[in-house]
């Protein structure tokens, strides 16, 4: 009698190790959702980030949350009159990604600029770009300035 309950508490504990097994194979196969806040304040990196965000997108599988931050002569870049087809499109693509984007409203203010000037898919950082992104942060998004 005694075996008996002691191979069904073997067979028992055995079933219960593998189920852990399987769980822990299910979170490791399961990447966590990323949050990566981009900041841009060069003009002439505005290029170079919009293609690291387009590689991150690519890279994770769209497996990530990414606000892009743009405060400085960078903003002048994304002003809808005049700018290269190339930056349009690409920055575009990656709005349709799910790119969150925000203007620091001191700069905006400072070089004259509305939301209604920038492409379509930028939001005002109502208290200025640093401040968003500190917030962004606080929020647990890693910080990337590329």
């Amino acid at each position: 009698m005694r075996r008996r309950e002691m191979f069904r508490a073997v067979v028992a504990g055995t079933g219960t190790l593998l189920g852990l097994g399987a769980v822990q194979a299910a979170a490791v196969t399961e990447p966590a959702r990323q949050k990566v806040a981009y900041h841009l304040s060069d003009v002439d990196k505005v290029n170079f980030v919009l293609g690291n965000i387009k590689n991150h997108y690519d890279g994770t599988g769209g497996n990530v949350d990414i606000v892009l931050v743009v405060h400085g002569p960078a903003l002048a870049a994304f002003k809808s009159k005049g700018i290269s087809a190339a930056i349009s499109g690409r920055f575009a693509g990656l709005v349709q990604q799910g790119l969150e984007s925000h203007a620091c409203a001191n700069t905006m203010q400072g070089m004259d600029i509305s939301l209604a000037d920038l492409l379509a898919g930028f939001h005002a950082a109502d208290k200025g770009g640093v401040v968003k992104l500190a917030e962004l942060q606080g929020q647990g998004y890693a910080y990337l300035r590329p």
